[in-house]
C-alpha cells in the first residue's frame, strides 16, 4: 500500500494584513499550524517568505522544502508557551560553550583555535560584559555564576521567532557565544558554521573527508542558514 501524501489543493498563495500582524492565504484560507492554531507573523517579508514556500509547491506538498513554514509552526506552537524555559536550556550552553574548549595538541590546532575563536571570546567580555574561562584538554572548566547570569539576561525579552531562530544557531555548534553573535549581527552564518567546525576541519584536512560526516555537516550548514534567515526575516525594522 502506498504512503498517503498531501497534496495541492490551492492555486495561489498570497499574504494580508490582520490586526494581530500577518497571514498566508491559500486562496481564500489562512494557513494555521498544524495544532491548527493561526498562523500569524510578525512581519511582511516573513510573511511573503513563507507564502513562497507554499506557492513552490508541485502536486504533492513537501514539507522539506519548507523550512520557513516549520520554524513558524514551531515558534507558535512550541516555544511561544515556553519561551522562559526555551531560554533557560539555550543558556545552558553558556556553562560548556564550545569555544572556551581548547585542544592541548598539536601546535597547529591550538594556534587555529585561537586564532578564530579569540575573536568573539573578547567580544563577549566587552559586547556582552561575560567574560569567559578557557581551558585545554578534557578537563571542565567552571564558569562564573554571574557571567552565566548575564548572558542568561541577553535572552530575555526575545520573542518566540528570535528564540526559534537562536535555537539552531545556538545548539548545532555547541555555542550561545556564535549563537548571540549571529543574533547581534556579529558575524553570519556561514561563519559560525565554519567557525564551529575548526576540529572537523583541522582532522579531515589531516586525516581524508567523510562522507557521511561531510553530509551530515552540509545540513547543519542548511539549518544555521536558514536559522538565520528565519531570525532576519521575523525582525521588524
Amino acid at each position: 500500500m502506498s504512503e498517503w501524501k498531501a497534496r495541492r489543493f490551492w492555486k495561489l498563495a498570497s499574504i494580508r494584513r490582520t490586526a494581530e500582524g500577518w497571514e498566508v492565504v491559500l486562496d481564500d484560507r489562512p494557513l494555521r499550524t498544524p495544532g491548527k492554531q493561526p498562523l500569524i507573523l510578525p512581519t511582511e517579508a516573513l510573511a511573503s517568505a513563507i507564502g513562497a514556500e507554499w506557492d513552490a509547491q508541485a502536486d504533492v506538498i513537501d514539507p522539506g522544502a519548507m523550512p520557513l513554514t516549520r520554524a513558524a509552526n514551531s515558534a507558535i506552537e512550541r516555544v511561544r508557551p515556553n519561551t522562559a524555559a526555551v531560554a533557560d536550556m539555550l543558556a545552558e550552553y553558556g556553562g560548556t560553550d564550545l569555544l572556551s574548549y581548547r585542544a592541548e595538541q598539536p601546535e597547529e590546532l591550538v594556534q587555529r583555535q585561537a586564532e578564530a575563536w579569540d575573536p568573539l571570546i573578547d567580544w563577549a567580555a566587552t559586547g556582552l560584559q561575560a567574560p569567559l574561562r578557557i581551558t585545554h584538554g578534557i578537563l571542565p572548566v567552571a564558569q562564573d555564576p554571574a557571567v552565566l547570569a548575564r548572558l542568561r539576561g541577553h535572552l530575555d525579552g526575545l520573542d518566540e521567532f528570535a528564540l526559534t531562530a537562536l535555537h539552531d544557531l545556538v545548539t548545532l555548534p555547541g555555542s550561545l557565544v556564535i549563537g548571540l553573535a549571529v543574533l547581534h549581527q556579529r558575524i553570519d552564518a556561514d561563519e559560525a558554521f565554519r567557525l564551529s567546525r575548526i576540529d572537523e576541519t583541522f582532522q579531515a584536512e589531516r586525516w581524508g573527508s567523510d562522507e557521511e560526516a561531510e553530509e551530515a555537516a552540509a545540513n547543519r550548514r542548511h539549518a544555521m542558514l536558514t536559522a538565520a534567515r528565519f531570525r532576519s526575516l521575523s525582525r521588524a525594522g
